[in-house]
């Protein structure tokens, strides 16, 4: 948001102006103190050249008194603007002013016999309660109300007293001057009001924009956190403070590695590893949303995802399993596209784990528990190019896929194990086919 000063002198005003609007600013002001130092100190300018009105006149008709008063107004008001630019004491400028709007024009009433003869000239002071709640407040302006209707009180009281002897003004000075009462009182009045009403709506259009960007930003941090946590575990996360644990007594875990990955490696160059890497995670990353999958997290080239967390679900086998057989096909194609030669082994179990958030700066959504153990075994134990699932995983197929023993085979950490090789849905020829050249 630009400041005061600038709004000020952007506007075609005279230099002289421009200058005064700005007077008594402080580094350390608010955007709102400015606007109500720009308008006391313009308002006050204005008001005490518009009494040059009043001292012309009265002066002309012999109305010494009378013309001091006003003049008496300008010096001080002039004086109290001087002063002010100098010290910039905000708050003695603003009383010295209230003040002076509230008593001469009273004075300047009584001197000239009245409410009648002088055209109820004590309408501008109307604008000290006026000017306190537009510089102080609302609840500070309250006694500044009340004193202007005392004194309105006063001078009905007094007035018969007054206009008894009261100086001869001419009939036409007096109505010329109702109007310009009038007129005057109304104008700056709208004018305050204007300008505190346009303030306050460039001040809520700021605000919009501000809360627009903040939503943009919300929303942003939400893309990036649900990039970390599985919609469900963000949304506790934001809700509660503490541990985010579950036990799942049924789900099923895969894990993912490129064969030869290390050795392709070599012989890229930084970026086009990375590219490489990310084009096939993207693609898998995919197939995971598409079969309603959660990815857990990638380490090196090694990718986890898992059925049935954090949400239950009665088919997490069949889900991982279709999972897995989008992979290969994924990795093919990228192999084409590429010109390198890729190939994928996957290995997948199923039984109970833990699941939870860890970490405070970093934090990360993971699994543990001899099912992830396993899976990642059965990847690592797998055949280039195959699915290798452990015995419970089998038995959660069986009834609908393609599955071949292996035979024993000596899983590090596990002992002999006798897992199955997962070849597609039963009756499908194209995996038939591939199962009996296997």
């Amino acid at each position: 948001m630009r400041n005061l000063g600038t709004r000020w002198t952007s506007r075609p005003l005279p230099g002289w102006l421009k200058r005064l609007a700005v007077i008594g600013f402080s580094p350390s002001d608010s955007e709102e103190l400015r606007v109500r130092k720009t308008v006391l100190v313009l308002s006050s300018t204005l008001m005490a050249s518009l009494s040059f009105v009043w001292v012309a006149t009265y002066a002309a008709l012999g109305l010494w008194v009378s013309a001091a008063i006003p003049l008496g107004y300008q010096v001080a008001s002039a004086a109290s603007i001087y002063r002010f630019a100098r010290t910039r004491r905000y708050l003695l400028f603003r009383r010295s002013q209230l003040w002076m709007s509230l008593l001469l024009p009273f004075a300047l009433q009584w001197s000239l016999g009245g409410f009648a003869s002088s055209s109820a000239v004590s309408l501008w002071a109307v604008t000290a309660p006026l000017g306190a709640l537009l510089f102080v407040g609302a609840r500070q302006a309250i006694p500044w109300f009340v004193a202007f209707v005392g004194l309105v009180a006063a001078s009905a009281a007094i007035d018969p007293t007054l206009a008894a002897a009261a100086p001869h003004v001419p009939s036409g000075v007096v109505v010329a001057f109702f109007a310009l009462n009038i007129l005057g009182v109304a104008t700056t009045t709208f004018a305050l009001l204007q300008y505190f009403v346009r303030a306050r709506e460039r001040a809520l259009g700021a605000l919009a924009r501000e809360h627009h960007a903040l939503e943009l930003e919300q929303a942003k941090s939400e893309r990036l956190l649900l990039n970390v946590l599985p919609e469900p575990v963000a949304a506790r996360l934001k809700e509660q403070e503490g541990i985010i644990a579950d036990a799942r007594p049924s789900v099923t875990v895969l894990f993912a590695d490129i064969v030869g990955f290390t050795q392709l490696s070599e012989r890229l160059s930084a970026s086009d590893v990375v590219a490489l890497l990310d084009s096939v995670f993207a693609s898998w990353d995919a197939l995971a949303a598409d079969h309603g999958v959660e990815k857990i997290k990638t380490i090196g080239d090694a990718y986890m995802v898992a059925g049935g967390i954090p949400l239950p679900r009665e088919d997490h086998a069949e889900a991982i399993a279709e999972m897995a057989l989008a992979m290969g096909p994924e990795v093919v194609r990228l192999a084409g596209e590429t010109g390198h030669a890729l190939q994928v082994r996957i290995g997948i179990d199923t039984g109970p784990v833990v699941a939870g958030v860890i970490g405070r700066a970093k934090f990360i959504y993971d699994l543990w528990g001899d099912t992830v153990n396993t899976a990642s075994r059965m990847e690592s134990h797998a055949p280039p190019g195959t699915i290798q699932v452990t015995e419970r995983t089998f038995e959660q197929l069986r009834e609908l896929y393609e599955l071949r023993p292996r035979g024993a085979v000596e899983v590090k950490g596990k002992g002999l194990m006798s897992p199955y090789l997962l070849f597609g849905r039963r009756g499908d020829e194209e995996n038939r086919a591939v199962r009996d050249v296997s």
